[in-house]
């Protein structure tokens, strides 16, 4: 198979769709028999992964790497940025933390060209082994105040020479201002390595929009080579913080089994419920307003970046007393990760990981406390939930040791036990992606409908969305024009 020349799909900002259509080149290259892998230099989110070798990246390049039919690997997100308050972030340099810094250190202190270095290293890895490199930008590239401190963007295009593609999302707003203005702010070499223009999440009658090609293709001498329909049937796991904000309108159902996830402030990977929502009798929904969360039929506590925070959080605005009120009633509470830690009896920080706090009180459902330390755990596994002898599948992030006075493992692991289980309404757990798992969706469902039945494969059911958004890009953009532009 012929070497290609890496691609690199940009934005004119955050949350305009090119994770996902990255994914969807990533299996449209697969289809078409290349071997082709993600990469994104710089990513920030608090929905991360851990790789087969115990490394974290992010969650979007792990769902890329699947895209691709590979196994996911540090190369693909070497610099991992995960938040833990509005101005600091837990700086990941090739898949282990190496501290926290706030923006200004991170931007204005930290060694920019040691950093595009270690990027660059990776890709340079990933594009001896793999063919083609689908590379992913970040926020907007016209960020001209930041431009001097990119790792991510454009210097990332110019060091690979990739054919570079501008992702609009029309569905925003204001698509020939931010297409026209990002390209026109770009310096002539960078300007030249934009190859065309993607206008996603387009509503309607696409027809309509001839015109606006054509003005877009004049204002910028670039060509349009798609427009993407906006779609809600294709199932594709989404990464970006704003995906889980727009979680909050959802709502309780009277016809349903209803699950709440207790929406955090730094709630790191939503991703954990995603095969929750696919069974037809759940109706699962995000809030922080105790009405909603009385209405509830099961209640999960997920994971945190920032566990004490979270867990003052919930005390501070009455949460945690609705939780418990409800418990003692006879609902099922679920914890995930940090979820869990907040389940237990005391959460302590002797070393001030992750505030000035040494001591917090937990819920006090479960008889465990919880111990701060300054390792992380970053691990895939496989477990047995309960006494199943099924072999299940997940993985856990988490800084922090859990402590019981009697033992009473939710999971038996390859080399270890994992959470606490108090009683089927009742337990907790690091394991993140537990609820892949069929056994385990259809455990805790039976306790309100003894006789329902869950089998779906969650695998299957994104490779049908990967498959169906390869089809969906192929049959919205040029392909003869974007292989053109790749081509050696």
């Amino acid at each position: 198979m012929k070497k290609l020349r890496p691609i690199m799909f940009v934005g004119t900002g955050s949350d305009v769709g090119k994770s996902v259509i990255n994914a969807g080149f990533c299996r449209i290259f697969l289809q078409d028999g290349y071997r082709p892998a993600p990469f994104k230099a710089q990513n920030m989110s608090l929905n991360s992964y851990a790789t087969p070798d115990g490394l974290e990246i992010g969650r979007a390049q792990a769902v890329q790497a699947e895209a691709c039919g590979i196994e996911c690997m540090v190369e693909m997100n070497p610099v991992l940025l995960k938040p833990t308050n509005y101005i600091s972030s837990q700086v990941v340099l090739n898949g282990k933390p190496i501290g926290n810094k706030t923006a200004s250190e991170y931007f204005l202190e930290t060694d920019r060209n040691f950093l595009f270095g270690q990027a660059m290293n990776a890709y340079n890895k990933l594009n001896t082994d793999y063919n083609p490199i689908v590379i992913e930008g970040a926020g907007s590239i016209s960020e001209i105040n930041l431009w001097d401190k990119d790792i991510t963007n454009m210097r990332v295009a110019l060091e690979t020479k990739a054919a570079t593609y501008l992702v609009a999302d029309i569905d925003k707003g204001g698509v020939f201002g931010s297409v026209y203005g990002t390209i026109e702010l770009l310096p002539p070499e960078q300007k030249d390595l934009i190859k065309g223009i993607i206008i996603n999440k387009f509503r309607g009658d696409i027809s309509l929009f001839a015109e606006g090609r054509k003005i877009l293709e004049k204002l910028t001498g670039k060509p349009v080579v798609g427009i993407i329909p906006y779609f809600r049937d294709i199932f594709i796991e989404q990464e970006d913080s704003v995906a889980l904000e727009k979680k909050n309108t959802r709502s309780s159902s009277s016809d349903k089994i209803n699950i709440v996830v207790i929406l955090l402030p730094h709630m790191s990977n939503f991703t954990d419920f995603n095969m929750l929502a696919l069974h037809d009798e759940v109706n699962l929904y995000y809030s922080n307003q105790p009405a909603e969360i009385e209405k509830a039929d099961i209640i999960i506590l997920p994971g945190s970046k920032n566990t004490i925070d979270d867990l003052h959080y919930i005390q501070k605005i009455g949460i945690d007393e609705v939780i418990k009120n409800e418990h003692k009633l006879g609902k099922q509470v679920y914890g995930i990760c940090g979820g869990y830690q907040m389940m237990g009896q005391e959460i302590t920080d002797p070393l001030n990981i992750e505030s000035q706090v040494k001591s917090i009180k937990a819920l006090g459902l479960l008889p465990i406390t919880t111990e701060l330390t300054d390792k992380k755990k970053t691990v895939q596994c496989t477990f047995q939930f309960l006494n199943s002898t099924e072999e299940c599948s997940g993985y856990e992030i988490h800084m922090g040791e859990t402590y019981s006075g009697n033992k009473s493992p939710l999971c038996k692991t390859e080399i270890d036990e994992d959470g606490y289980f108090l009683n089927a309404a009742t337990w907790g757990t690091y394991i993140h992606g537990i609820f892949d798992n069929p056994i385990v969706v259809e455990y805790i469902l039976k306790q309100i409908k003894p006789d329902i039945i869950f089998n779906l494969s969650y695998k299957g059911h994104k490779e049908r969305g990967y498959n169906q958004l390869a089809l969906l890009i192929r049959n919205s953009v040029d392909m003869e024009y974007i292989y053109k532009t790749i081509t050696l």
